[in-house]
């Protein structure tokens, strides 16, 4: 593929997922990366089984959990008081108002989303966040994961929520995690990885791709990928239990992949949630 058709190419790919999430904002279509659709379990059961607290759950703002985790970065990233943090794909804020209460008022979070109707939700939200904690150190801001608007050397924690995955040059998302985070700083993220490679008719379909699924790669690529951008402690763990929960629940999207996927073969074969850490030294 010329380099012309790549950009092209790579562009659809952000249109398409631009646009799910957007109808996704305004309600006009379901969570894409969860079971929400399924009426048999909820933002709030989702973000449970992924070890989100429940206390922490009922403090945040209404409507900033949607049900697009796929695991719990900001427990992984053991946040401190004081950190400056930064978590790609924001969303509603989901993650970055319980970040926002982890690093206290010392601290800052800031928030990156490439959908406008996503970042008008998450702004929306913040008037809500202070008035339940009294914090005043969050932002939202308007960009792509593949040029963050955030200055070099300038984070100490990178936090990202199935994300990543729908990015079609991860390279260059973990080259810019790379810029921006402090030395000795942390990137913390949970992802869609792939155990081995998914049929191409699982790859092509759109809501596989918001979903979250079609654009993920083989968890030895990650590795490589994190290696060849310079990051060092690498540390990957597999969750399959994720995938699981979502057979189990019978969502929708998953029920339509797993009714193209081959004879015997279930989505949990192909796909695992996957913590990251990593460190830039």
């Amino acid at each position: 593929m010329s380099q012309s058709k790549d950009v092209k190419a790579n562009q659809q790919v952000k249109e398409t997922v631009r646009s799910g999430y957007a109808a996704i904002a305004l309600g006009q279509q379901k969570s894409c990366c969860s079971s929400q659709r399924s009426g048999q379990a909820d933002p709030a059961k989702l973000a449970a089984s992924l070890g989100y607290d429940a206390t922490t759950l009922a403090r945040l703002p209404e409507g900033a959990n949607m049900g697009l985790s796929c695991g719990n970065p900001v427990a992984l990233a053991a946040l401190e008081a004081g950190q400056t943090v930064l978590d790609l794909g924001s969303g509603g804020g989901f993650d970055v108002f319980q970040a926002g209460e982890r690093v206290t008022a010392t601290g800052h979070v800031i928030g990156v989303d490439m959908t406008p109707e996503m970042l008008a939700r998450a702004r929306n939200n913040i008037a809500s966040y202070l008035q339940v904690t009294g914090l005043d150190n969050v932002e939202f801001r308007l960009g792509e994961i593949e040029h963050l608007p955030v200055a070099d050397h300038t984070i100490d924690v990178v936090l990202s929520n199935c994300v990543i995955n729908l990015s079609p040059d991860k390279q260059q998302v973990w080259s810019e995690i790379f810029r921006v985070l402090k030395p000795g700083g942390k990137a913390a993220v949970s992802d869609l990885a792939l155990l081995q490679p998914l049929p191409e008719n699982i790859r092509t379909m759109a809501s596989a791709l918001v979903g979250c699924v079609a654009g993920a790669i083989l968890v030895d690529d990650v590795s490589q990928l994190l290696e060849t951008t310079g990051f060092t402690r690498i540390k990957l763990t597999p969750k399959p239990s994720y995938i699981q929960s979502m057979q189990d629940w019978n969502d929708p999207l998953y029920a339509e992949i797993a009714q193209n996927l081959p004879d015997k073969k279930e989505l949990a074969d192909y796909v695992v949630s996957l913590s990251i850490e990593a460190y830039k030294e």
